[in-house]
């Protein structure tokens, strides 16, 4: 028996009671399925499923009355709990008698229906689908997938070159074979998180019973060891020298990313909304990981956003191009690269170091890993752990210092090296 859903409201019969009558109340137990109640004008309730199909038809059927003045029976009369089941195995038969056989493709569709409407980066999320995930599954019944076949994929994405970016209609570029290391280590990464998207779609096809089986994906894992050994940063040296070659309107991206760790994406639609002068806070709106954050300035941040916002209000945007223009995706690119070059900052880095930079320098200077998280907006430390654990561990540095013995040698400042 599934696990009952629980909702206050509908759960006994004292609760329903005091609902209004005439009204219907629904509680939804997969993103096909609900469990709907109605009280009629004289007080009798009623239990309801509402089911929609793979082509998105919704049918409403009566399940029996609720044990609102009865004793339940499990068969006229329902409580709350037999509700729920008698409403799961309707749409278990309705899916196994008339619902069409879902492809992957269909699967993939009412996936990125619902990754638009409640999380962020699905125009990636809807690249990595069309490139990776549709021509090779795409016509394939999620039902007659196998194991063999996912892990067989995932191993031609980790040895296949990586793609460059093509002008709609040619053919599709690709750089050269991995052949380092490193390249096989970031092509492993790539094709664990393409195979991360894969599993979602999989899993709400069989979260929302249009398959009765996840066996065959489930078996499949990532490739190990792939996370990448070294985060890029910048020492405050080189940020200073980077921000001291950047033209006007770059540089003050380039410095709103230094003061709060906030990605491209989230300063190129801050507001003057989302700067607090009161608060010396500037709000970052949701992003990538689907939730917002408050994210407090030193002095100088202090200064800098309110030089930004002056003369702004409302939804006038903190950060636009010396032609007035907004900040549009990849226009930092060439600014960033023609920046790193006159600073002399090789290899160049790209605007996400810019986020490692004001981590990694708060890890160095003692903050914890909680509160970096919290800060850089991370769901859990794990991520967070990943790249500045090592540079928050005062512990190993400390013991090195103070517990290492000397080996008799002294230093001494006035020797030089001979040129």
């Amino acid at each position: 028996m599934a696990r009952a859903t629980r909702d206050a409201r509908l759960e006994t019969r004292t609760a329903r009671l005091k609902l209004s009558r005439g009204r219907r109340y629904q509680t939804t137990l997969t993103g096909l399925m609900a469990l709907c109640y109605r009280r009629t004008k004289a007080g009798f309730g009623t239990w309801y499923a509402r089911l929609t199909d793979p082509q998105g038809k919704e049918r409403v059927t009566k399940l029996g009355a609720a044990d609102d003045h009865a004793e339940a029976d499990g068969i006229a009369v329902l409580t709350y709990a037999q509700a729920q089941e008698k409403c799961r195995a309707l749409a278990k038969e309705t899916h196994a008698t008339k619902g069409a056989p879902l492809t992957v493709a269909e699967a993939a569709e009412r996936y990125l229906a619902w990754y638009k409407e409640h999380r962020r980066a699905y125009q990636e999320t809807d690249h990595t689908v069309q490139a990776h995930v549709i021509p090779t599954f795409g016509e394939r019944l999620v039902s007659d997938l196998r194991t063999v076949e996912i892990k067989a994929w995932l191993n031609r994405l980790a040895t296949q070159p990586a793609r460059i970016r093509t002008v709609a209609g040619k053919k599709q570029r690709h750089r050269d074979k991995p052949s380092t290391p490193d390249q096989k280590r970031a092509r492993k990464s790539t094709a664990n998180r393409v195979l991360t998207v894969l599993k979602a779609i999989l899993n709400r096809a069989f979260e929302d019973e249009l398959v009765s089986e996840d066996t065959a994906w489930r078996r499949v894992r990532p490739f190990e060891n792939t996370d990448e050994p070294l985060t890029r940063f910048l020492t405050e040296a080189e940020a200073k020298r980077l921000i001291n070659v950047c033209l006007p309107d770059f540089r003050r991206l380039v410095k709103a990313a230094l003061f709060t760790g906030a990605r491209y994406s989230e300063l190129a639609r801050m507001t003057a909304f989302n700067f607090n002068a009161d608060s010396e806070s500037v709000y970052i709106e949701p992003s990538k990981s689907g939730r917002g954050r408050h994210v407090p300035l030193n002095a100088q941040g202090l200064a800098f956003f309110k030089h930004c916002a002056a003369g702004k209000t409302g939804q006038d945007l903190l950060f636009i191009k010396a032609d007035s223009a907004a900040w549009g995706k990849n226009h930092h690119v060439r600014s960033l690269q023609d920046a790193c070059k006159a600073a002399k900052i090789t290899p160049a880095i790209g605007f996400h170091e810019l986020r490692h930079t004001y981590a990694s320098l708060l890890a160095q200077a003692g903050a914890d890993l909680l509160t970096i998280s919290k800060l850089l907006g991370h769901a859990d430390t794990r991520i967070t752990s990943r790249h500045y654990a090592h540079l928050c561990d005062r512990t190993l540095s400390n013991a090195v210092r103070t517990l290492l013995p000397g080996f008799g040698h002294e230093s001494d400042s006035r020797i030089t090296a001979i040129r």
